[in-house]
């Protein structure tokens, strides 16, 4: 699984970079806001943080600037309806800090002013992240060990059905260990809450 990418620009569109690696080019998808942080020209070097998608007919990547625009990406995707051409039309019409405002205010009007969004999908959308926070996803990207670990227990606590809010709270604060040890301890925080 390709998790990174760095390169030099081939070619630059505003929803689609070209990175050569190794002498092989590969075309990757990047929302509207990426696309506006980079600043580097054609023949310069780039990096991106990749979520690499394999389907039968298949194999997609998408590249973010920031770790926290990858790890809302990779939420929106696990939402039912929600693909990838979605969740990079919500990524190009709103920042991760943006898109938590509208969240938090369940905001149906603002969330159907993203392409490919209706008023049903909308409500969906808002009912599935209703708990989720800007907080936790800041939290994932506060370093790469500590974002690797804490990453892989928001995941593990995901697998065994809790809810993001429950989530935020069993992991705020949680020291940084082995994954194991973090499970463990987020475990026993949930038994007090």
């Amino acid at each position: 699984m390709i998790i990174a990418m760095e390169g030099e620009i081939f070619s630059k569109e505003p929803t689609h970079i070209g990175l050569k690696c190794a002498g092989v080019v590969y075309g990757v998808f990047i929302s509207i806001q990426s696309s506006n942080q980079i600043k580097q020209n054609v023949g310069e070097k780039l990096t991106l943080h990749i979520t690499q998608i394999i389907r039968e007919d298949a194999q997609m990547l998408f590249g973010f600037v920031e770790l926290l625009e990858k790890s809302l990406f990779e939420r929106l995707i696990k939402i039912n309806g929600v693909g990838p051409k979605v969740a990079m039309a919500i990524l190009s019409t709103y920042t991760p800090q943006t898109f938590a405002k509208v969240v938090e205010n369940n905001d149906i009007k603002s969330m159907q002013r993203v392409p490919g969004i209706g008023p049903k999908s909308a409500g969906r959308i808002l009912v599935e992240l209703s708990g989720w926070s800007l907080e936790l996803m800041q939290e994932k990207s506060v370093s790469s060990s500590e974002d690797s670990n804490l990453h892989q227990v928001i995941l593990a606590l995901e697998s065994l059905g809790y809810k993001n809010d429950v989530i935020a709270k069993a992991t705020k604060g949680l020291e940084n260990d082995e994954v194991g040890a973090m499970v463990k301890a987020a475990l026993k925080r949930l038994q007090t809450l």
